[in-house]
């Protein structure tokens, strides 16, 4: 191929490998279009989803006989057994998808989703990849099992035609109503060259280098700098509640050792006379000194 806007192909005859009859044809647009694995491996699952038949169990399959569960207290699992015996089948377990002979776990229906339908422009999209990567028109047989690549020969009649069955970039099918070939989104696919060529770092931003993190915030009421920056009279008040704490602690233990020291003999004289005196003159002043039962339950007489 001659590298030029249009690449020529040459075409050779059967006789000789190596033998031309000096024509050449222009690269059809279909052969520079961009390639997606991605796209001609979801369209070939799909379309080949469509040849399936549907397939079923039966319905009564594992679930032929009269099975019973042997409950508990005998040593063996509670799955339904075969009843009866004389033969290996009896008491073998029966039903569950994990005994031999038993129905598999949710058996299939024949009313499954079996069929896809496909987009047509995608799989137009899927064949024009495949064709810009191995050119086969059958989809199933240009990328068998999803993958691109496969070896294609052309003949001159079958290449002059996908001009006019795919169109251009820019011109539509004359096969395929409306059709366009899919254009590419970049035309340089290395994005790492494009980012780091001269073009784009001259005017993109430079890198920055200073990180400019958020302050981290404290808690007032745990850090006192803060708390000072915020108040600044709480360093007098806590100093003020520190020593208001420090007197009552000091007038609590004056108070406690004052109790808590040995009274003489001379004090403990005094106060026995004055409670004497003291209990005397209730006596004396009390309305219910005159009765008896009072008195006698005072044990005073009078």
């Amino acid at each position: 191929m001659a590298a030029a806007a249009r690449p020529l192909v040459t075409v050779q005859h059967l006789d000789s490998d190596m033998a031309t009859d000096g024509t050449s044809l222009p690269l059809p647009h279909v052969m520079k279009a961009s390639i997606r694995p991605d796209i001609v491996n979801f369209v070939h699952s799909n379309i080949s989803k469509n040849s399936r038949q549907p397939y079923a169990v039966s319905r009564k399959a594992g679930h032929q006989t009269s099975a019973e569960s042997w409950g508990t207290g005998r040593a063996v699992s509670r799955i339904p057994r075969v009843p009866g015996g004389g033969t290996h089948r009896a008491g073998q377990g029966a039903f569950g998808n994990m005994c031999r002979g038993g129905r598999m776990f949710a058996p299939t229906r024949i009313w499954r989703r079996w069929h896809r339908k496909i987009n047509v422009n995608q799989k137009r999209y899927a064949v024009v990849s495949a064709i810009a990567a191995s050119a086969r028109l059958n989809l199933l047989k240009l990328a068998p099992g999803g993958h691109l690549g496969r070896f294609v020969i052309w003949t001159k009649s079958a290449f002059e035609k996908l001009d006019s069955i795919y169109g251009s970039f820019e011109k539509t099918s004359e096969k395929k109503k409306g059709y366009v070939l899919p254009r590419s989104k970049m035309v340089n696919a290395d994005l790492a060259r494009i980012i780091n060529s001269d073009e784009v770092q001259s005017v993109v931003k430079p890198i920055k280098k200073e990180v400019k993190r958020a302050p981290m915030k404290k808690n007032p009421l745990k850090n006192l700098n803060t708390m000072l920056r915020l108040n600044p009279y709480a360093k007098t008040a806590k100093r003020m509640a520190l020593l208001a704490e420090e007197q009552r602690k000091k007038s609590k233990k004056e108070k406690l050792d004052k109790k808590r020291q040995p009274i003489s003999k001379e004090e403990a004289a005094k106060i026995k006379t004055a409670s004497k005196a003291w209990y005397k003159t209730m006596i004396s002043d009390s309305d219910y000194a005159e009765f008896d039962v009072f008195t006698k339950w005072l044990g005073v007489s009078q």
